[in-house]
């Protein structure tokens, strides 16, 4: 007999559901059951907790579930020389991935490398690439910061097949995160071929490609737009490759995701399986063999607050765990003051030290796809895979990624669904710790480091209203 036959050979009478609900109501005092304890999302999606357990489900962990997932730290200083101590630090102590975030970068949040020809040189000195895993975010300047990176491993005489690169390189988000490009669509549509035959060529292991949706998340958009947007980068770049001519069969694995997770850890766990799941579905309708999507997953910006900041830390350790339970390969940590300037070093050790202990002690990434199965997430994986895909098809009906935000398209549904997530927290159906409620009498000082924002980047040649980046707290306003 295998453990599923346990219940029918206990002896108990078998279980009822419309009886337990009679009784369940009757203890609510007569409301509903799905009234009271049913929750839904920003799309109306239904968090069934009782949903009926998945017998067949197949588990959606990540690439290799014999390996933890990468501890990955933001290099964003502006001074290289003070990011090159932080990187140091940050390995020494149990990192295993730096993320380069240049200046200009949609989830730079006003900081930021700069972007000069010397900077690799000198974040990266004395570190050795073949240790870690790095990664550059998306940012205006990506293709030339992509051959500056191919030129200084050159340099460095390092073999490729050891490294473990992401190149994140992503038109829509910059375009999306800045408000402009630096060429037409159709320039940048005709060139990215030759530059992709380009690495090819040269043989560049890793992520060339990136389907970033932080940019969309952290603008207000809801979990459903945030991975149907991702999805439509995905098959943009597909097209890409196609148009370079390269088999898709082998330029698939060369495209990655960058996705936000927050503080509701059964829905970020949804989202990131929905994720593999619409991956996985693009691949078999483009005549692809599947391949396991490559997920780095940062905590949300939106969801830090400057008032009472260690509240952050609680919300970041909540993201962190959904990212890890829900298969991320990579995993970076806002640091928790990151809404009152540049993160000084033990904001940054917190940051690291989460991850450390929920993959080190807590082993929280020791089984695979632990939701496998599990009624209720796999309800709403399926779920938001159905509503990602209608905004994904909708996406494509409007001309594409670039297209549909040249036109605003995605702006007027991400700004829509903000106003009304901004709603239910005016009206007090949704409620910050240490913001909306439970506010502290005075705020503490916090500990920066001293760094002058950067003023966002103007000159380009195509234009589109640019998605802003925005805490909840600040949106909410005195209202709250």
């Amino acid at each position: 007999m295998s453990i599923d036959g346990l219940p029918d050979e206990s002896g108990f009478p078998a279980a009822d559901r419309q009886r337990w609900l009679g009784l369940v109501e009757k203890t609510l005092g007569g409301v509903p059951f799905e009234a009271a304890m049913v929750g839904r999302t920003d799309d109306g999606l239904p968090v069934d907790p009782l949903a009926e357990r998945r017998r067949d489900a197949v588990p959606l962990g990540r690439g290799n579930p014999s390996k933890p997932w990468t501890i990955v730290q933001r290099c964003d200083d502006t001074d290289p020389d003070r990011a090159n101590r932080q990187a140091h630090d940050d390995i020494a102590n149990g990192a295993t991935g730096l993320a380069l975030v240049f200046e200009g970068a949609p989830n730079a949040f006003g900081y930021g490398l700069p972007d000069e020809p010397d900077t690799l040189e000198r974040v990266l000195a004395g570190v050795a690439l073949d240790r870690i895993h790095l990664r550059v975010d998306a940012h205006p300047s990506s293709r030339a910061m992509a051959d500056r990176l191919v030129e200084f491993l050159t340099a460095r005489r390092v073999d490729p097949s050891r490294l473990s690169i992401s190149f994140g390189i992503d038109s829509a988000a910059n375009f999306a995160g800045t408000g402009r490009l630096r060429m037409s669509i159709e320039a940048l549509q005709a060139s990215m071929p030759q530059s992709l035959a380009h690495f090819f060529a040269m043989g560049v292991p890793g992520i060339l490609l990136e389907a970033d949706g932080r940019v969309y998340h952290n603008a207000g958009a809801s979990e459903a737009q945030e991975l149907g947007a991702m999805l439509a980068g995905a098959v943009a770049h597909l097209r890409l490759f196609a148009e370079a001519r390269q088999a898709l069969v082998y330029a698939a694995p060369h495209i990655g995701f960058a996705i936000s997770v927050d503080q509701d850890q059964f829905l970020s766990i949804a989202k990131l399986r929905a994720l593999r799941l619409l991956w996985q579905r693009a691949q078999e309708l483009a005549s692809i063999k599947p391949t396991r999507a490559t997920i780095h997953a940062e905590t949300s910006y939106r969801m830090q607050t400057a008032a009472d900041p260690e509240t952050n830390i609680l919300r970041s350790t909540l993201a962190a765990f959904a990212a890890g339970v829900g298969g991320a390969d990579t995993i970076a940590v806002l640091p928790h003051t990151i809404a009152h300037g540049l993160p000084a070093p033990f904001a940054r050790r917190v940051a690291r030290n989460t991850q450390l202990v929920l993959a080190s002690e807590s082993h929280a990434g020791f089984v695979a796809d632990p939701a496998s199965g599990a009624g209720s997430v796999e309800a709403l994986t399926d779920a938001l895979c159905g509503k990602a895909w209608d905004e994904f098809q909708r996406i494509e009906r409007e001309g594409g990624i670039l297209r549909a935000l040249a036109d605003g398209c995605i702006q007027d549904r991400i700004a829509e669904a903000r106003e009304a997530r901004l709603a239910t927290y005016r009206d007090g159906g949704r409620s910050i710790v240490g913001t909306t409620v439970f506010r502290p009498a005075r705020d503490l000082p916090v500990e920066t480091l001293a760094s002058p924002k950067r003023a966002p980047p103007t000159d380009g040649t195509v234009f589109c209203r640019r998605l802003d980046t925005a805490r909840l707290d600040t949106l909410i306003g005195a209202s709250a």
